[in-house]
């Protein structure tokens, strides 16, 4: 193979992105159009994603760590991954991986073709199958939990039937909650889904009760309207729970701490309220989000539960007790304006 510069090189193992995760990210997994690992280091975990497909948002083979803030290419991802320090040396190991048979990347499917397993089409298309939670399993899991306050909430769907393939064995159904990930422009990117027990008494018995399809990266389930003062926090029970003491706050569910970490922030936006979750991940991520929103100009106020998570306060404490606390944590400001329904 002729010698090649470093563009050329990472460009060539883009080409090949999901091989070269496979071969040196090997304790990750494929996630949508994203190679999920701990770390370029290739330790085990879910913070850093390698991206697999060109996309709007940059080319294959560019990854981010999320907890780290680290970010590069599929060189570096060879240098970290077997600890080579001389570029001269990434290279070579790069041109070799090049040199092997590996397939090319699947021919894009024509728009009569059903989606791809995974994708954001195929998971508009989910979202689009669901129906409004009202009256069903979904809104008596939400209830069971404390949430009686659902406005805002037509990001969440119920499917009666939804698939659940396991690791090893035959696909099952299970009834499920979705919930639409959106960009900033508001535009479907993912569906997350919760698997569900019949009865509605909460999660599924199964062994991962909660996947997301399409992209999810920087992105979020989305309640109420924007405005320049909004909250962010992991999940969507605990942020359903903030709204429930602060009816009008708008807020984003980024789904896990290391989502919340990067997740994207409008440029409208003026104050952020994160909504941590105790814990060594809540709050290291709580605290990145917040200085990424200081850097950017948005005052940010961290608000901290009680328990494990502010839906932990709401059925520990009851909503009286849940506002009680989050009047003390909020600007005197915002009390006046987002808790008046509560008033």
């Amino acid at each position: 193979m002729a010698r090649l510069d470093a563009s050329e090189l990472a460009q060539r193992l883009g080409r090949q992105a999901e091989a070269v995760c496979r071969h040196y990210l090997g304790n990750g997994r494929r996630q949508g159009h994203y190679w999920q690992v701990g770390d370029v280091r290739n330790t085990p975990g879910r913070s850093m994603f390698v991206r697999l497909r060109d996309t709007p948002k940059g080319p294959a083979g560019k990854w981010m760590d999320a907890e780290s803030g680290e970010h590069g290419d599929l060189l570096d991802v060879i240098r970290e991954a077997l600890g080579l320090i001389d570029f001269a040396d990434v290279a070579e190991e790069a041109r070799s991986f090049l040199s092997l048979p590996h397939p090319e990347p699947e021919p894009a499917r024509q728009h009569t073709a059903p989606a791809p397993s995974g994708s954001v089409e195929a998971a508009r298309r989910l979202f689009a199958m669901g129906r409004p939670i009202s009256g069903t399993i979904g809104e008596t899991c939400l209830r069971r939990r404390g949430i009686t306050a659902l406005h805002g909430t037509d990001a969440l769907r119920f499917h009666p039937r939804c698939y659940y393939r396991p690791d090893d064995g035959p696909t099952e159904t299970w009834p499920a909650l979705l919930a639409r990930i959106t960009d900033l422009a508001g535009r479907q990117t993912g569906t997350h889904r919760t698997w569900l027990a019949p009865d509605g008494s909460g999660k599924a018995p199964i062994d991962t009760q909660r996947k997301v399809m399409g992209d999810l990266l920087g992105h979020g389930v989305r309640f109420g309207i924007g405005s320049e003062v909004q909250a962010a926090g992991e999940g969507i029970e605990t942020m359903l729970s903030v709204r429930s003491g602060l009816p009008d706050l708008p807020a984003v569910a980024a789904l896990s701490a290391a989502h919340l970490g990067s997740l994207l922030l409008p440029d409208t936006l003026r104050r952020l309220y994160v909504a941590r979750d105790n814990g060594e991940a809540g709050e290291a991520m709580a605290a990145t989000l917040a200085a990424r929103a200081e850097a950017a100009g948005i005052e940010a106020v961290v608000l901290v539960p009680t328990l494990g998570d502010f839906n932990d306060d709401l059925v520990a404490f009851g909503i009286e007790g849940l506002r009680t606390a989050l009047r003390t944590q909020i600007l005197p400001q915002d009390v006046a304006r987002f808790m008046v329904l509560a008033a």
